[in-house]
């Protein structure tokens, strides 16, 4: 089966948030609300489908100067007068060791983080996500702090990559 990426929709959400909490505590849990916020301000919001219309993988980026509460966003945006902020990325099980998840993050500097130079993320550490960390060590990302979240139960890393060609390479 082949697959390919393109813009969610407000007919794509209710499968988007069905992914994400299969994900959780990977990611963090959205409502319909949330995902429908991001729908309307974030700089990069796509997925990943077969060609039968299976959802495999979805990805949500923000460039800097958006009015995003999350303490990660708000960590970079603090020491950055410019990044791409990827807040999350979810592969559903059927969609794990395609290359989903490094075609999403391709599209992603191609449309978004060319413009800013340098992508910034998070990982949790408590719970431990190995999987999320080597994958982004392998990326090329390099630990630049680390902070809880959530009244102190969550501890996440938080990792920067500067892109070739910018100035914060």
């Amino acid at each position: 089966m082949t697959h390919s990426t393109r813009d969610v929709t407000v007919d794509d959400l209710n499968a988007v948030q069905q992914l994400n909490e299969a994900v959780t505590p990977a990611v963090n849990s959205l409502d319909l609300a949330e995902l429908r916020w991001f729908l309307d301000n974030a700089s990069y919001f796509r997925l990943v489908e077969r060609d039968d219309g299976e959802l495999l993988a979805f990805m949500i980026g923000l460039e800097q100067g958006r009015d995003y509460r999350s303490l990660n966003y708000q960590w970079f945006a603090k020491r950055h007068d410019r990044f791409a902020y990827v807040d999350r990325i979810a592969v559903a099980n059927a969609g794990r060791r395609l290359g989903l998840a490094s075609m999403l993050y391709d599209d992603f500097i191609d449309k978004v983080g060319h413009r800013s130079g340098l992508l910034v993320c998070e990982v949790n550490t408590k719970p431990r996500n190995d999987g999320s960390l080597a994958y982004h060590e392998a990326l090329g990302f390099k630990p630049v702090g680390t902070q809880w979240t959530e009244n102190n139960t969550k501890e996440v890393v938080l990792l920067e990559r500067p892109l070739r060609g910018s100035e914060n390479e």
